[in-house]
């Protein structure tokens, strides 16, 4: 029997609670059944080394919170367990639940649509349950979605980037629904115990960032659930299925999960790791790798022809836990400069543990906006939005700006990691 609880709460906290697996000081029976019940489950969690994630530990240990229920799923393809079952598979055929809806959020349920494209909703067709879409006509769940459920639960891998979108559809639909809302935990890819970027500044909320977190906020997506209750931005009945076996520091290799794109640009490690400072490309002319073969780890345009010479100005710099060089790609259509040549400089990662990914990507935009003015082009309200503030901006048009604003990002990341750390789950 998994047992519960209670978060820190103050007036405008509903409920939230952690779902502590039998790992973690509860019982558990040794036969793979559920304690409470003792009836069969469809996984056994000691058969891989490794992390163990939420969906397992549910299955293994905490089905009486689905028995009996009717199942809104929240997932697509990174929501699996470490042989490849999907989530929606394992729920569909788990006994005494009624998985009855999906909801698709950015990417679509498979995962391989283009960044901010519209999902449609559909029909799943191996299960025959309706997919729902939390990103096309609307980004909550509305009444009619939520009619037949009686709880809601979301598995899906994210980034651990404030401007990935996952996150934010798991905030509003816990937050609107109206519904218990259970989190299948899964890692922090690019650790749990680091904060960089600073925090989202009042007056910049959108879906790139609903409440004001860190940048690279460094907390598991039951972790962020937690606190974003906790301090009264989301109101919902929560509760956490934990990984087994997890710690803060480890990167997603570290875990032994089985990696998988969780949308089609971010592809490895190190792409997710400095994708927190190069995604700002996004909001200007100068390409961020799509339609490369290395998006967020390549940055050009055509009349970047002083690439090397960039290159070698930020190598200078002795930016922590990186090297440039310069190179160059074609890009794929549909793309800035699909179908073009152009010149690019490309980010190799030769330190995670040291890397700051919001001192790379604003050296490189001021290196390059100082060297062109005048071809460089802000999509201004993008970047704002993106950086949940107009200082980013600021500070890349200005001699030494990122300089003087470095330390500022650092200190906010300081004090959130400070103020989230009563919601963690793992050491």
């Amino acid at each position: 029997m998994a047992c519960f609880f209670a978060l820190p709460q103050n007036a405008r906290t509903i409920a939230a609670l952690v779902v502590l697996p039998a790992a973690l000081g509860c019982a558990q029976t040794s036969s793979g059944t559920s304690a409470s019940s003792g009836a069969p489950v469809s996984v056994s969690v000691s058969v891989f080394p490794g992390v163990t994630p939420g969906i397992e530990v549910l299955l293994a240990d905490s089905m009486h919170l689905l028995r009996g229920k009717r199942v809104g799923l929240l997932t697509n393809h990174s929501g699996r367990d470490r042989s490849g079952r999907s989530t929606i598979d394992l729920l569909h055929n788990a006994p005494g639940v009624r998985l009855v809806a999906l909801f698709a959020a950015e990417h679509g349920i498979r995962g391989a649509e283009k960044a901010g494209a519209k999902i449609e909703s559909g029909v799943d067709s191996a299960t025959g349950i309706p997919i729902y879409s939390l990103y096309g006509q609307t980004r909550v769940p509305t009444a009619d979605m939520l009619k037949d459920i009686d709880v809601l639960i979301y598995d899906m891998q994210d980034v651990g980037a404030r401007v990935y979108t996952y996150v934010w559809t798991m905030a509003a639909a816990a937050d609107s629904s109206n519904k218990p809302f259970i989190v299948l935990d899964r890692p922090d890819p690019i650790r749990a115990d680091r904060v960089d970027g600073g925090v989202a500044e009042s007056g910049f909320s959108s879906f790139v960032g609903l409440h004001p977190v860190a940048m690279r906020y460094g907390l598991t997506p039951g972790e962020l659930l937690r606190y974003l209750v906790g301090a009264g931005y989301v109101h919902a009945d929560v509760h956490v299925v934990p990984m087994r076996g997890y710690t803060r520091s480890m990167w997603f290799e570290d875990t032994k999960l089985p990696w998988v794109n969780p949308s089609p640009n971010l592809r490895d490690m190190d792409a997710t790791l400095v994708y927190t400072g190069t995604v700002y490309f996004e909001a200007t002319n100068v390409s961020e790798g799509r339609g490369t073969d290395q998006p967020f780890r390549l940055a050009g345009a055509p009349w970047l022809t002083d690439a090397g010479a960039i290159a070698a100005e930020l190598n200078a710099k002795n930016i922590p836990g990186v090297r440039f060089d310069s190179t160059t790609r074609t890009i794929e259509a549909g793309y800035k400069f699909g179908g073009q040549t152009i010149p690019m400089v490309h980010v190799t990662v030769t330190n995670r543990d040291a890397v700051n990914a919001a001192a790379v990507g604003l050296h490189m935009l001021r290196a390059i906006y100082a060297r062109h003015p005048s071809e460089f082009q802000w999509r201004a309200d993008r970047m704002d939005r993106l950086a949940s503030s107009s200082r980013m901006r600021t500070a890349v048009e200005k001699e030494g700006g990122v300089e003087a604003l470095l330390p500022t990002l650092d200190a906010e990341s300081r004090r959130f990691q400070d103020v989230t750390r009563p919601y963690w789950l793992y050491r």
